[in-house]
């Protein structure tokens, strides 16, 4: 399993031609107590950078970008549901939705851990 990050703030993980997407420790830090999730439908079908749903918190709201063309292809109703597992497990049941890879290279302008790690510290 391979682990992206975008200039967003979102982390991807990929499995095969499948990404996991959510928002960074670095997001959730910055928006704070995530109170509301508004997530994309299963089925929709994204070009990379569009908005892919919204986070809203305490403090402010922020879209979620789509990482990468693809198709919605799961939701997290937990998260729907919860929407605090973004701020307590952002990387793990805090995810937002899986996307089914349109175009895999577009996996190699995203970040790694080292170089999304430089960069947030920056942002």
């Amino acid at each position: 399993m391979t682990v992206k990050y975008t200039d967003d703030h979102e982390w991807l993980k990929i499995e095969g031609d499948t990404a996991t997407v959510g928002i960074t420790v670095h997001a959730q830090d910055a928006l704070g107590d995530v109170v509301f999730v508004e997530l994309p439908a299963v089925g929709t079908t994204f070009a990379q950078k569009e908005t892919a749903g919204v986070v809203e918190s305490v403090k402010a709201a922020a879209d979620v970008y789509m990482p990468v063309t693809g198709e919605v292809t799961e939701v997290n109703e937990a998260l729907r549901d919860d929407p605090s597992l973004a701020n307590s497990d952002p990387l793990g049941a805090g995810w937002f939705f899986k996307v089914k890879l349109s175009d895999p290279s577009q996996l190699d302008a995203l970040m790694d851990e080292t170089r999304y790690a430089a960069f947030s510290e920056g942002a």
